[in-house]
């Protein structure tokens, strides 16, 4: 699948390749951390910024956010932010205190409030667990590592399906059985945080488990669906084409096939290659990151005319919902961007730059800070999908990947002094 590369001048430096070009990525990495403090909750972890940048009255702290959050106050404290250490550990004593579940393990998705019953437990929270303790090891914060191990043991405990070599997606702690839907969002963090995990303990299981859950989707459900990765299962992992397609703009859950997440297998295939090494990495991950990268441009780039992504596609690549997410933007310039540090190819950087200029002019908020969540097709904001601005997460990390190297992961670069400035 070949995608239409824009023109560019050939005169001029890349942008990847710009110190300038960096030091404007620190500028905005410096402005998407000025946020985190307005997101602190005061009965613990971060909640859910609205559009003006407030905490939203009456929603309740969630984990998955909580852990991203914490994970970015890890990031800004080892980039030398002040204000970052306080902010690490709010994080990490709301995961050690009121997200912890001390009765039936693991952690709650939502934080409980009074004698609450027992919630059903999430692999893809449990997974951003994974990856804000490992941040958090990398940060010094000591009481990482106890942190780290409590939430690999109920991950792989919880989750693993050894037959399958993929994550089932829910556990109920009230009955100790498996939800039968299966998915693969919870599988891709999952594949994201064992390669901060393995960066952490050096403990070769880690990688081995993020290389079979990434064999089984990108190099058989994504290849062999034209590159449209099927995001929901049965509990045999059978795929179900159409799951939730009377309400396709789920924010988790969505029908058809979700752009962005080709962009974000693209990137990790190629970290999973790095952190492998050559004489261990298959030969696929490199030319299916390629691939994937190629469809997501050609079904998801201006697919109905206008500048942005495509949340969804339908399995023909017929857009399904049209509304664009920061997200997604994030991510196509971070794979973009690890794409050229691994290829040279100035297709990559000329994308690189399509999509810099894009979150610039239409996702960033120049008025009150941060960068929209969602956009209509006109560019406008709009809340279809999301609302508000309830995460620093893909966009702070957007602003990292061109100036690191493909491994180690974001934490324990940052940590090794190879940010390039």
């Amino acid at each position: 699948m070949t995608a239409t590369v824009p023109s560019t001048e050939t005169h001029r430096q890349a942008w990847l390749a710009s110190a300038a070009h960096r030091r404007w990525l620190e500028a905005e990495t410096d402005h998407l951390l000025g946020l985190l403090p307005a997101a602190v909750d005061p009965r613990g972890g971060f909640g859910w910024l609205d559009a003006q940048n407030r905490l939203t009255p009456g929603r309740p702290a969630e984990l998955w956010i909580t852990c991203r959050m914490t994970h970015v106050a890890a990031l800004g404290q080892l980039l030398g932010r002040p204000g970052n250490t306080a902010l690490l550990d709010h994080g990490v004593r709301a995961l050690d205190g009121p997200f912890a579940d001390h009765v039936h393990g693991g952690w709650h998705a939502v934080l409980p409030d009074g004698a609450a019953p027992a919630q059903a437990k999430g692999a893809y929270e449990h997974a951003f667990v994974v990856l804000a303790a490992s941040s958090a090891c990398v940060a010094g914060h000591p009481d990482g590592p106890a942190l780290l191990d409590r939430a690999l043991a109920a991950l792989l405990a919880r989750f693993w399906e050894d037959d399958h070599g993929l994550m089932a997606d829910r556990w109920d702690p009230a009955t100790g059985r498996l939800d039968p839907y299966r998915g693969v969002n919870a599988n891709m963090h999952t594949v994201e945080a064992l390669l901060a995990a393995y960066d952490v303990t050096s403990d070769r299981s880690h990688i081995d488990t993020a290389l079979r859950i990434t064999t089984r989707v990108v190099d058989e459900f994504a290849r062999s669906h034209d590159w449209r990765i099927p995001e929901h299962f049965d509990a045999a992992w059978n795929p179900r084409l159409d799951f939730n397609r009377d309400t396709p703009a789920d924010p988790f859950r969505p029908y058809g096939a979700t752009v962005g997440h080709w962009l974000e297998w693209s990137r990790l295939c190629l970290q999973l290659r790095a952190s492998l090494g050559p004489g261990a990495a298959p030969g696929w991950l490199l030319p299916h990151a390629r691939s994937l990268f190629a469809a997501a441009v050609e079904e998801g780039w201006a697919a109905d005319g206008a500048p942005g992504f495509v949340y969804t596609v339908d399995w023909d690549g017929t857009p399904v919902v049209i509304e664009r997410m920061h997200w997604v933007a994030a991510e196509a310039t971070a794979t973009a961007a690890a794409l050229w540090l691994e290829t040279a190819e100035p297709e990559y950087t000329t994308w690189y730059e399509t999509w810099w200029d894009h979150i610039d002019t239409m996702i960033r908020d120049h008025e009150r800070g941060g960068w929209h969540h969602e956009l209509d097709r006109d560019g406008r904001p709009s809340s279809t999908v999301w609302s508000g601005k309830p995460d620093l997460y893909h966009a702070v990390q957007a602003t990292l990947m061109p100036r690191l190297p493909l491994t180690p992961t974001f934490a324990t670069a940052l940590a090794r002094g190879l940010l390039r400035d």
